[in-house]
């Protein structure tokens, strides 16, 4: 009897995995509501995002990602879009091949006419197809909150793995992205599941090592931007390993070494699913990459078509840019813009969470062998993005919401009476706040900076306006405006005239010939100029479509 006693009372070593909390361990036989409630949060979030797929139309990307990823899967051609490689537009394909669309091989212009040829001139109804090309990447968004709620809940328990997913469901930005045919939570949602991989080798280091390098080479064959992360997992591996074989420099090294080739077969097998030949016929302007830069692009062990990816990249980094931030219109770029963004564009309660649970994850003794794991690549990240020269919008961080939706989680290890019922409150506001704003989640701000309906005056471009109320533009037209004079100036990839909207541009004529109704895209307006400043200093607004296009009176 007394070795029964004891048995029970022996920790085990937080160096593996840290155990399952007591009052989870005391309600294992009511754990049946858990899986419902995953359900019950997932479902939510598809209907989120499916509703508002459904009403969007084409955003600026989208279409070069659908043309790029027609081709890919049709005529198994390696030209258009190097600038990301292909294992996000091979899954954007998966839908447009069920779409089963009119593809024109003989067409010859670049990859955004392409992707307008598509979409507008071949035939094709792009609602049908921009749906199914979406549809992919929405399964993909509900698959990493699985990832979410098993990360947080082997940290903290089973109720930490629903606050996460609570958290990672209702994020404006994982909603209002992760319905889109972009790359940007396909990357993250596999950056993410290679540092719980990552955490899990310190079990099982064999099964899951592989599997996390695995992972790692699907988010450097989705978008380059997780490249800052390579050497962080590499070193995630290592101490993995180092832990589970009882301080094996040998193993330890290896593992890093294997996450490394591990990715790197995956980035070539990308490349290779598209074309076994790896025929690579740039259609655009490769910019020649000269010093450190252009060792490092040359040393890479990809494919050519990645390697002029990247050349691509840097290309566009040199390039003269302009920034809004606060209502400044500025050239270049903030290195404190994505910090200032995320404030505007993340409820309240998610950032208050966020910010505990990164305290949490350092101060909590139990946590603390977790912290790398969880905060690590997303620091090195943020501070690689924090450095771009394009200050577009906060879906260069959408990274964020996944990974510090696990660090919350875990404030629920804090001993204190206040923290469940804090935690508990704080969920609930900030899914509150995401819901109030549906279906408008990309123009989304929060409480403290006045809503969906003003983030205009402290944002632009993906932040609020990315071309995708065209079609919402073209029904209150209808509804509330017919037959009046339309003037246009709409900033984005869709066609106007095939929504039924037969308008002029008023930068074309003299500001005294614009009479009638003025529609501007808002990321237009915030960067308006000349002519177009004129016209919107002369003229009265009076309505607003989908809190991204404002229509004026004149």
């Amino acid at each position: 009897m007394r070795d029964l006693w004891i048995a029970p009372a022996v920790p085990r070593p937080v160096s593996i995995s840290p155990p399952v909390p007591a009052d989870d361990a005391r309600r294992s036989g009511r754990r049946w509501p858990v899986p419902l409630l995953v359900a019950v949060l997932l479902a939510q979030m598809a209907f989120a995002m499916v509703t508002t797929a459904v009403r969007q139309t084409p955003t600026i990307d989208e279409p070069v990602y659908v043309g790029a990823a027609a081709e890919y899967v049709h005529e198994h051609r390696l030209r258009h879009n190097p600038e990301h490689p292909p294992l996000g537009k091979l899954l954007i394909g998966a839908g447009v091949a069920l779409a089963d669309p009119q593809i024109d091989p003989a067409f010859a212009g670049d990859q955004g006419q392409l992707g307008r040829h598509l979409l507008y001139e071949s035939g094709n109804d792009p609602w049908r197809l921009m749906l199914w090309a979406r549809l992919p990447v929405i399964a993909l968004t509900l698959s990493f909150g699985l990832v979410v709620f098993a990360f947080a809940r082997e940290l903290a328990g089973h109720v930490a793995g629903l606050a996460a997913l609570a958290l990672y469901c209702f994020s404006p930005d994982v909603i209002a992205h992760g319905s889109l045919a972009t790359l940007d939570v396909p990357a993250a949602g596999f950056a993410l599941t290679s540092a719980w991989l990552l955490w899990r080798a310190r079990r099982r280091p064999r099964l899951y090592v592989p599997l996390a390098g695995a992972a790692l080479g699907a988010a450097l064959a989705t978008k380059m931007s997780t490249l800052p992360a390579v050497p962080v997992l590499m070193a995630l591996a290592a101490v993995s390993v180092w832990q589970a074989s009882g301080d094996s420099r040998r193993r330890a090294v290896a593992a890093a070494g294997g996450v490394a080739l591990a990715a790197v077969a995956v980035v070539w097998v990308t490349y290779l699913m598209v074309d076994p030949r790896l025929r690579w016929t740039p259609e655009q302007h490769v910019p020649v990459v000269r010093g450190l830069r252009g060792l490092l692009v040359g040393m890479m062990p990809f494919p050519e078509a990645y390697r002029d990816g990247m050349r691509v990249q840097f290309g566009l980094e040199n390039r003269p840019w302009q920034g809004f931030l606060f209502g400044r219109l500025y050239d270049g770029s903030l290195w404190y813009y994505l910090p200032a963004a995320l404030l505007v564009k993340t409820p309240l309660g998610m950032l208050a969470l966020w910010a505990g649970g990164a305290a949490a994850m350092v101060a909590v003794r139990r946590l603390r062998p977790a912290a790398p794991y969880v905060l690590a690549a997303p620091l090195v990240l943020l501070a690689a993005a924090m450095q771009l020269a394009r200050d577009f919008g906060t879906r260069y961080a959408v990274f964020l919401p996944l990974f510090l939706a696990v660090a919350a989680g875990c404030l629920l290890l804090v001993r204190r009476r206040w923290a469940s019922v804090a935690v508990g409150v704080l969920v609930a506001f900030a899914a509150v706040s995401s819901a109030r704003a549906c279906p408008w989640y990309l123009p989304y701000s929060n409480e403290a900076f006045g809503g969906p309906g003003r983030t205009r005056e402290w944002l632009h471009d993906s932040n609020v306006d990315w071309g995708q109320d065209l079609g919402r533009l073209a029904d209150r037209l209808r509804e509330r405006y017919p037959g009046e004079r339309v003037w246009l100036v709409y900033k984005g990839s869709g066609v106007p005239s095939f929504y039924g909207i037969e308008a002029s541009d008023p930068r074309r004529v003299p500001v005294r010939e614009v009479r009638g109704l003025l529609a501007v895209s808002d990321s237009a307006a915030a960067k308006a100029t000349g002519r177009l400043a004129a016209l919107l200093g002369s003229s009265r607004p009076v309505d607003d479509v989908g809190h991204s296009i404002t229509l004026y009176r004149r």
